[in-house]
């Protein structure tokens, strides 16, 4: 059983869409229709733009969003999903591929999406940090003994978790994780606590957003962040999406549970290889590949 993987923010680089926008009809006529519904030519920016330009949340989401969705319809016959998941933001690109949300649905909502946490990063000064060779169970403990908010956010894969909260925790946090053993403890370049209480003024704005959308049945399950678990029923899936803007995105749990369900391969679909790299964590011998790779080919 074959599964694809949509991946988050981090994965962006500047000429991102570019080759589909120069070759296929379908994706020109997407992309014109996402500059129409977005109100600013994205396409200059992830074609041509700058990384600072690319780097702006506002910018990135429906950028990633657009080049793996975009991706995923050009694919045509060759794309038959059984199961999905999408890491952080991939998850709504995963909605879009297994027909739970329209394209026009999904990329409205990824951009209130950034909207949102661009606000919420605002409110106060936040960040994230990269935790390696660490047990989780230590990472977890330690953030629960410190004053101010920091808390586990994306269970990337084994050895690695990135911790989420204000600067003076996950400050704190960093040196009592390289303490208790942590090889390296990586500040992030992000703009905010991103899976952390820290995002519920952005989960509420989101919140609204997301039950006055349309959510219908999939053609196959997703593998939601929050649950690390199948799901079909579009009110789950609803709540859940809901939900993972303060939740952690279960990322290591999630790729197990796939493969323990029968998922043989996966596909990348959208910019970079990250994820690819993460099930090979997981598992060495697991047969990975890119999406944007067959369309070179």
């Amino acid at each position: 059983m074959k599964g694809y993987v949509f991946p988050g923010q981090g994965a962006q680089f500047v000429g991102m869409g570019k080759d589909l926008y120069d070759n296929s009809e379908l994706a020109k006529e997407l992309f014109e229709k996402a500059n129409d519904i977005l109100g600013f030519r994205i396409t200059d920016i992830m074609f041509s733009g700058t990384d600072e330009e690319l780097k702006q949340t506002k910018v990135t989401q429906p950028a990633i969003f657009l080049h793996s969705v975009i991706l995923a319809k050009t694919l045509g016959e060759d794309f038959k999903p059984e199961m999905v998941a999408g890491h952080s933001l991939g998850e709504i690109s995963a909605l879009v591929a297994n027909e739970t949300l329209t394209f026009e649905d999904g990329l409205k909502l990824v951009s209130k999406r950034a909207m949102a946490m661009q606000k919420a990063c605002e409110i106060e000064p936040s960040t994230m940090a990269a935790i390696l060779n660490l047990e989780d169970e230590v990472v977890e403990n330690v953030c629960a003994e410190i004053d101010g908010v920091v808390v586990a956010a994306n269970y990337n894969c084994p050895g690695q978790l990135v911790i989420s909260g204000s600067v003076p925790a996950i400050d704190e946090a960093c040196e009592r994780l390289l303490e208790a053993g942590a090889k390296r403890a990586l500040k992030l370049p992000v703009g905010g606590a991103f899976h952390s209480p820290l995002m519920e003024p952005a989960r509420e704005e989101l919140a609204a957003a997301i039950e006055a959308t349309t959510f219908s049945n999939p053609i196959c399950p997703v593998y939601q962040n929050v649950t690390a678990s199948a799901v079909t029923s579009p009110e789950e899936i609803k709540a859940n999406l809901i939900a993972q803007l303060t939740a952690p995105v279960k990322w290591t749990q999630t790729m197990k549970q796939m493969i323990a369900d029968g998922c043989s391969s996966v596909v990348e679909v959208g910019p970079g290889r990250v994820l690819q790299g993460l099930f090979k964590k997981v598992d060495r011998s697991f047969p990975t590949e890119s999406a944007a790779l067959q369309m070179a080919e």
